[in-house]
């Protein structure tokens, strides 16, 4: 069984191919996610691995929380390339494929991607066998709040992504329970999402179509700057 894993959630676009033997071929992007983007790259991971576009049997794709029109971007391409090829498509959040990433440490993992607005979106996980187990509800909140958190907790914890890496100024005074993945795993990859899925592929656990929508955690900054209007108009 290929696996199709596409995630566009950050600003690095992650495409990959895989089995339940283990990943065939993979590509980044850095750059906001383009409708324009994911279909080349996929060819050229045909290419590569010398397969056929008829072999992909599964599509997995990465929900956020994250960036609103990436997260569009590759839930589309994916629902597309899935009807196209009349196959399941399995949705899984952008954070638990961030923390999969890391899931060969005994510490508690914290996954943290950058939400903009000065704010990160963030959850808690504990390495299990064979991958990760999420232990809380997906946050988002300002970065000194995340840091409090972090406080509260009495655990060793390393915390990976693009989050992690831009407030580590203000995550570092929490003390020395903390400590920083490496920047190689600032970004949730479109491998682990064809990892975490093909065990599901073969159990025949997919989702519906209808049932894989983008995890939003607040509006977006067109609501907001509508609802800023409206306001303004009833002042």
């Amino acid at each position: 069984m290929i696996v199709l894993g596409i995630e566009t959630s950050t600003s690095q676009t992650s495409v990959a191919l895989g089995d339940d033997v283990g990943i065939l071929a993979s590509a980044s992007l850095t750059g906001r996610a383009r409708q324009d983007q994911v279909v080349p790259v996929l060819e050229h991971l045909l290419r590569w691995s010398a397969l056929e576009l008829a072999s992909v049997s599964g599509v997995a794709v990465g929900l956020g929380p994250g960036l609103f029109t990436g997260l569009r971007v590759g839930i589309e391409a994916g629902k597309s390339l899935a009807q196209v090829l009349r196959v399941p498509m399995i949705g899984i959040s952008s954070l638990d494929a961030l923390a999969f990433g890391i899931r060969h440490t005994r510490r508690r993992i914290g996954a943290v991607i950058d939400a903009r607005r000065g704010e990160v979106f963030y959850a808690f996980y504990r390495s299990v066998p064979g991958g990760v187990v999420r232990e809380s509800d997906h946050q988002v909140a300002r970065p000194e709040h995340f840091a409090a958190d972090l406080q509260a907790d009495p655990e060793e914890v390393l915390l990976a992504g693009n989050g992690a890496i831009l407030y580590r100024r203000e995550l570092e005074g929490v003390g020395a329970r903390v400590e920083f993945a490496s920047p190689a795993s600032a970004y949730p990859e479109a491998a682990s999402l064809v990892e975490l899925t093909v065990p599901r592929f073969i159990r025949e656990e997919t989702d519906r179509s209808f049932d894989i929508q983008p995890i939003y955690l607040r509006k977006s900054d067109a609501e907001i700057a509508w609802d800023q209007r409206a306001r303004g108009a009833s002042a």
